[in-house]
């Protein structure tokens, strides 16, 4: 995106805004971020979107409403939507930019004690996300889609559609057998969640805003809630384990030590949660045609089914 473009898009906000600059952001297979740099006004980020994914654009606005409206959280303000006046006529959205980088930027070089303690912001946003109730289980857009009454009937219709398209992308008869097992006995765990909330649904290192605050790093916000659901809080935390803590001591302390007190099951409901985030990214990349990742995903699901 040129400057030229930038000023032209932010018009409806600031009519006479100098750019100075674009910056390409951190953005998915879906649509492209950019940071817009403006002359002697805080920068503003301009999402584009695919045409086939114009919907994301209502369910972003919806769902950082919901948070903004509730005070859950540091996250962007949604400034204005276009839903067809964008480059070449796609989607675009201007939004307010958080400071900082992607966490995963930069975690590689923090220590044990940094990471513990970033880790515990991150679990308190978790906790907070979560107090937004929900009144259905289901996929979020503007409100729920398709919803469900229970998370036993939600769990059950994600574990079948999942492993419908583990099937129909050739995956592992053997493995697929050994989810279905695992996913039929945690029905019983699954029907433990009473109530459902608002689940960001993929905050993992990448979404995560770090920054350096009187000389230390802290967690400024969080980003990207394209994936929101309305379901039990676990299944948030499952995928930021699986995604992002991977087996580290520290993280997974400070997740569940800034997240706050989890029910008594909690241990046997995160790793079938982490079983079916599991099961969804290997769908993910076999339909996407990157098979590069497969067989680790593939190990992860036989150590979680077992």
């Amino acid at each position: 995106m040129t400057p030229a473009t930038a000023a032209r898009l932010l018009r409806p906000v600031l009519p006479d805004a100098p750019v100075s600059d674009v910056v390409a952001r951190t953005g998915g297979r879906l649509s492209a971020v950019h940071e817009v740099r403006l002359v002697g006004r805080p920068p503003l980020v301009v999402k584009v979107y695919a045409h086939e994914w114009r919907w994301k654009q209502e369910k972003e606005r919806h769902v950082y409403g919901l948070l903004g409206e509730h005070g859950r959280g540091a996250v962007p303000e949604v400034l204005h939507c276009a839903p067809d006046g964008g480059p070449d006529g796609r989607p675009f959205t201007v939004m307010t930019c958080l400071d900082g980088v992607p966490l995963s930027e930069v975690s590689g070089g923090m220590d044990a004690a940094t990471l513990r303690r970033l880790y515990g912001q991150v679990g308190a946003h978790l906790a907070a996300v979560h107090r937004v109730a929900q009144e259905e289980f289901g996929y979020v857009v503007d409100g729920v889609v398709d919803p469900e009454p229970t998370n036993a009937a939600y769990m059950a219709r994600q574990f079948d559609k999942k492993l419908a398209e583990h099937a129909a992308l050739g995956g592992d008869p053997a493995l697929h057998d050994a989810v279905r097992r695992a996913a039929d006995r945690g029905a019983a765990a699954f029907g433990r969640c009473a109530a459902p909330v608002l689940c960001h649904d993929d905050l993992h290192e990448g979404n995560v805003l770090v920054d350096q605050v009187r000389g230390r790093w802290e967690v400024t916000g969080f980003v990207d809630v394209e994936n929101a659901v309305a379901a039990d809080p676990l299944l948030d935390l499952a995928k930021t384990h699986l995604y992002s803590v991977r087996g580290d001591a520290d993280k997974r302390a400070g997740l569940l030590e800034g997240y706050g007190t989890l029910p008594d099951d909690a241990e046997e409901r995160l790793a079938l949660y982490e079983l079916y985030h599991a099961l969804e990214l290997w769908d993910w990349f076999a339909s996407t045609g990157d098979t590069g990742p497969l067989p680790g995903i593939a190990d992860d699901l036989w150590r979680l089914a077992r």
